[in-house]
């Protein structure tokens, strides 16, 4: 008997998962269903878009034909409303239900809105599909002055952006640094100062209390909770995602800031899987769950789970992520769980090279490495291997790091 395949979302998770499904399962039936209008794009790439460097046609990476050509159907502009785990059934909005044998749940999130006044105004951007990206890139042609909210690897997107379409924009951050929770102030000094140097000041000891808008709705200003007033044509926020779980309410499929999966991501339920940037993995590495929304992350989960529903706990996920700034002059690359831990190592080299590494129990768990990439497969390695380290932080701190000149992990 055939089997059926259902997987919710169309982001590189579920786009992958189709793809190792009909490798694996040649005369399955499969399903992909997904709210947005177009197939699978470069998530990557949209910024480079947004800042004016590509055109559209590069950033789809699967037009329609992709799927026809697996066999795979493709539903567009498609909305899931239930789930029935009992009956192994969805629901759409259009009240169409279809059967399943096996479920991929790859809905990922939606960015976070400011819980402040005005928030929801015209020229208020959150940048997380092709069409925030087009509409941010139409803010950022037309404005002169733009603010920045949210100190992570996404904010630093919109800094970028700003920077490259020659604006004037203020980067409004709650603490005393960019990515404080990963870097030490003197590591994000580095990319305070390349900020700087496009045009983007940051703003410490900041946020924003409310925005101002015109008598049409649009922003004007944002103002934070010192009183001072910052004047934009626009303003980009970028505080993190509320994960799109809504569907799997009442299910009894178990949550915890995200949909909770094992090392197969499978959930608690039989026949239901997810992947992506809703998931709580367990993180076969750490010994505990964790999150990690990278790109390659995401493509090896839905890899994994499409295995496991094809042939359960055949695959198991162990996988040490990776994400990149390509904005400045220099490179910018962290991995693992940088922000975890609960001891670290840094140094800087230069003004534009700088290395940090967290570690838990002597273990290397993630790092940031800032103008020289070079160490990032040994470091990369050791994590995977869980190599206790810690004890030879000098070793590890070497400009021109060499894993042979630690001491042999029975000598340690």
């Amino acid at each position: 008997m055939t089997e059926s395949y259902v997987i919710i979302g169309d982001g590189i998770a579920g786009s992958s998962a189709a793809e190792t499904l009909r490798e694996e399962a040649p005369d399955a039936d499969i399903t992909v269903i997904t709210d947005e209008g177009e197939a699978l794009y470069n998530r990557i790439l949209i910024k480079e878009f947004a800042k004016g460097k590509l055109p559209e046609a590069p950033i789809s990476i699967h037009d329609e034909s992709w799927y026809e050509e697996r066999d795979v159907e493709l539903r567009l502009n498609t909305h899931v409303k239930n789930i029935d785990l009992e009956g192994n059934t969805i629901e759409t909005h259009e009240e169409e239900v279809l059967d399943y044998d096996k479920l991929l749940v790859a809905t990922g999130g939606t960015p976070t809105q400011l819980p402040v006044d005005n928030s929801d105004a015209e020229g208020v951007h959150h940048f997380w599909t092709f069409q925030d990206a087009r509409r941010i890139k139409q803010s950022a042609e037309s404005g002169e002055q733009a603010v920045i909210v949210g100190a992570g690897l996404l904010g630093i997107d919109l800094a970028a952006i700003s920077g490259a379409q020659g604006i004037d924009a203020k980067y409004l951050m709650r603490g005393n640094a960019w990515w404080r929770y990963a870097l030490s102030e003197e590591g994000a000094e580095i990319m305070h100062d390349a900020m700087r140097d496009v045009g983007v000041e940051p703003v410490f000891g900041s946020g924003v209390d409310h925005f101002e808008t015109d008598d049409d709705g649009h922003v004007t200003a944002a103002v934070d909770p010192n009183g001072d007033r910052f004047e934009c044509d626009w303003a980009g926020v970028a505080i993190g995602l509320n994960f799109n779980t809504e569907i799997l309410q009442g299910t009894g499929v178990k949550q915890d800031n995200g949909v909770l999966v094992d090392q197969h991501m499978q959930t608690n339920v039989d026949d239901v899987y997810a992947a992506g940037d809703l998931t709580r993995f367990y993180d076969t590495i750490l010994g505990e769950y964790a999150q990690n929304g990278s790109w390659g992350s995401a493509k090896e989960q839905g890899s994994i789970a499409a295995k496991n529903m094809v042939d359960p706990e055949s695959a198991e996920f162990r996988w040490v992520s990776s994400y990149s700034i390509t904005h400045f002059d220099f490179p910018f690359l962290s991995f693992g769980h940088p922000t975890l831990g609960d001891d670290e190592v840094e140094k800087k080299y230069s003004d534009t090279e700088y290395r940090r590494l967290a570690l838990k129990d002597g273990k290397i768990v993630g790092g940031v490495l800032i103008g020289d990439l070079a160490p990032q497969s040994a470091y990369k390695r050791l994590m995977k291997e869980e190599r206790v380290v810690g004890d030879q932080k000098d070793v590890l701190m070497q400009k021109k790091f060499d894993p042979d000149d630690l001491a042999p992990a029975q000598e340690q």
